[in-house]
Formats: C-alpha cells, sequence, structure tokens
C-alpha cells in the first residue's frame, strides 16, 4: 500500500541521533527519564513519526521482489498500514502527548516484532543497531 507512504526527504543526523537519544532513554528509564524533553524539543513527535515509518514500514509492508504475496503478507501490510496511519493522526492532533506514545510504539513493536540481531532477547541492542544503520544513512544522504 505504497499510496499511505508519502514521499519525504530522510531524516538528518541531528534527528536522528535526538529520535534514538530519546527511544533508549524511555526504554532504559521509563517515562521520568525523558521528562520535559517534548516540552523543550516541539520538534520531537515529527522526527518520532519519521522513525515510527523507517522502522515499522520496511517489516510490513508487501515486498513482491523478495517474497511470494500471501493473505499472511498482505494482512501484515495492512497492519502496518492502520498502526502508521493512527501514529500520524496522533502526531497531527497531540505532537505534546504524540511522541512518547510513538516512542512506546516503537519499542513495543522492536520487542515483539523485529528480530534481535544478538540474539539475547535485549532490546536495547536492538535499537542501538538500528540507532547505528539510520546514523549511517542520514550521514551518506545528508552529503553533498
Amino acid at each position: 500500500m505504497s499510496y499511505l507512504t508519502p514521499p519525504r526527504t530522510p531524516l538528518t543526523p541531528e534527528q536522528v541521533e535526538r529520535g534514538f537519544d530519546y527511544l533508549l532513554a524511555l526504554q532504559t528509564g521509563g517515562g521520568s527519564a525523558v521528562a520535559g524533553q517534548v516540552e523543550a524539543d516541539p520538534e520531537l513527535a515529527f522526527v518520532m513519526l519519521r522513525l515510527a515509518e523507517d522502522i515499522i514500514w520496511p517489516v510490513t509492508a508487501v515486498d513482491e521482489e523478495t517474497t511470494d504475496p500471501c493473505a499472511d503478507s498482505f494482512a501484515l501490510d495492512e497492519v502496518g498500514c492502520v498502526l502508521l496511519s493512527a501514529l500520524r493522526d496522533w502526531a497531527r492532533d497531540s505532537p505534546t502527548t504524540a511522541a512518547p506514545g510513538i516512542a512506546r510504539s516503537i519499542i513495543r513493536f522492536v520487542e515483539n516484532v523485529v528480530p534481535d540481531p544478538d540474539h539475547h532477547g535485549y532490546t536495547h541492542a536492538s535499537l542501538e543497531t538500528m540507532r547505528n544503520e539510520h546514523l549511517a544513512h542520514a550521514v551518506q544522504c545528508d552529503s553533498p
């Protein structure tokens, strides 16, 4: 359902850093570890939404080139579209509450859906790996 993924410019390296700093702090320290950050960084809801799109879409979208499309793959694709649509609405309607909510959605998605690169079941390691991958991509896109 590519019509639900609007074309967009990549996140900057600074946005990737801020987004993953927030995710990792929330994941390891809870809400008290990130208290006040949303108010201090009004762009955080946008950054969280973009990270959610970049993390959720590749896992849920039907890729007809590398997989055999089937009923399950189309259901997963639709679930990804519904989730991202809801997160977009939340970010648009209430950016203050959206940032922590989207961050928690990303953490839960990573815990329950994304394969653990170290096979230890440690979400922090998965988020660190994603941070490094997203940062490398952002630096590459940011270079002239």
